[in-house]
């Protein structure tokens, strides 16, 4: 009896942690070391006006600079991680952004760092759609979510520890951090190249007509997947308002930016530790389900703002909105890893990227117009209604990507089990 509870945590941690290859792994400490010394985005805006003395609007143009490189990355990402393949691209694109970050730390002129911080923003961010093609690539069908969970909360874990030390910059200022932003950059290029496998370019297979399926046009005829980025930008676009509209509130009532700071730091601190309990929770559910009401929690998490403005009400709306953001992220990523063809799997997720960079440039737009036209309630009560809307489209677009996800996740055994399975394009999935 005394040993019950012990064998219950072992058997919780070898149902998280058990079964993924060596190379998800590989890519997960990676995706950690990125983020543990991710220095140069959080502090950009401090070091354009502390450091290189330009005014607070300039600097908001640097990282608006970067927000635009964004844009372009998520596309451009895509294209080239299914025309080079999934780890070049990858490797390619760390190794990039080390340089181009070395490079920012020496512009001064007002140009230079537009361009520089434009061109960090389409490197360091076409890593991503190659990335999240790479962990479909090296983890079966039935184990994705689980990874995706993973990578989002060594994504979270990595931010954390980097913005408890922040306070570096005292000791060794701004140059020796992004040297050093680069330098890990280029560490997680090495652990890719040599540890992580690849296939290198999947070719798109032809039609009866010998017409190849490629291109990013076949992505945007897939009606169905569209609508699905269409209600994620809408799910992220209330998401991102913990970067805009509340902040934005919290000094109109008065809150210093320290206390900002202490309270918006429950986001990292309840994925830290409910992330993979709750990973396990949401796999009894279908998938559709957990989208719908990620989405649902997300809008209700705002909309608890309405019943007050003590610091203990913005803390209950950050737990509650980072519980939807739990369920909402990997299960997303997940299904479009599924769905997605493997010569376009690059292509998907670069598509599903601009959902991302998208609603960051568009929600802090929002939420300062709502606020400074009408004040914060108004925005809370749109972040309730959109996130009751998007819940009722994630509910019908993902029960129907999920039945196309169904086949690709029966056949991934049958595919591994022969010598002739490879001949066989049990993963090419066409859309309705």
């Amino acid at each position: 009896m005394r040993f019950r509870p012990l064998a219950k945590a072992r058997s919780s941690a070898g149902a998280t942690f058990g079964g993924l290859p060596s190379g998800f792994w590989w890519l997960w400490a990676a995706q950690l070391i990125n983020r543990v010394c991710g220095f140069v985005m959080p502090l950009l805006a401090f070091y354009v006006t502390d450091e290189l003395h330009y005014n607070a609007a300039f600097a908001g143009a640097v990282v608006a600079a970067i927000g635009i490189g964004s844009l372009v990355a998520g596309p451009f990402g895509g294209i080239l991680a299914d025309w080079l393949g999934h780890r070049p691209t990858l490797v390619g694109a760390q190794a990039a952004t080390a340089v181009a970050m070395v490079l920012l730390a020496y512009a001064r002129s007002p140009w230079t760092l537009l361009v520089g911080a434009f061109v960090v923003g389409v490197v360091n961010n076409a890593t991503r759609p190659a990335h999240n093609a790479l962990i479909a690539e090296v983890v079966p069908s039935k184990d994705q979510a689980r990874a995706y969970s993973l990578n989002f909360w060594a994504i979270n874990l990595g931010y954390s520890v980097a913005m408890l030390s922040v306070g570096l910059v005292v000791f060794t200022g701004y140059t020796a951090l992004f040297w050093l932003n680069g330098a890990t950059m280029l560490i997680s290029a090495l652990l890719v190249a040599l540890r992580v496998p690849g296939r290198g370019r999947t070719p798109a297979p032809a039609d009866a007509d010998g017409n190849s399926g490629g291109g990013f046009g076949a992505v945007l005829r897939d009606r169905a997947f569209v609508a699905f980025v269409i209600a994620e930008f809408l799910v992220l676009t209330i998401l991102y308002q913990s970067e805009s509209g509340l902040p934005i509130a919290m000094g109109r009532d008065g809150f210093s930016p320290s206390t900002f700071g202490q309270v918006a730091a429950l986001n990292g601190i309840v994925i830290a530790v409910a992330q993979l309990p709750l990973t396990r929770l949401y796999k009894r559910f279908p998938e559709s389900r957990v989208l719908a009401g990620s989405s649902a929690l997300i809008g209700l998490g705002y909309s608890v703002l309405l019943l007050g403005h003590s610091p203990w009400i913005y803390g209950a709306s950050i737990v509650v909105w980072t519980l939807g953001e739990i369920g909402n992220t990997p299960t997303s990523f997940a299904i479009v890893a599924r769905i997605s063809p493997e010569h376009l799997r690059g292509r998907y997720q670069g598509l599903f990227q601009v959902a991302w960079t998208g609603s960051l440039v568009v929600a802090p737009l929002v939420g300062g117009a709502v606020i400074n036209a009408w004040g914060a309630a108004p925005l809370w009560i749109g972040c309730l209604v959109v996130g009751a809307v998007a819940a009722a489209a994630q509910f019908r677009i993902g029960t129907r990507l999920s039945r196309r996800a169904e086949p690709a996740a029966a056949a991934e055994p049958a595919a591994s089990a022969g010598p002739a399975a490879p001949a066989e394009p049990t993963r090419e999935l066409t859309p309705p």
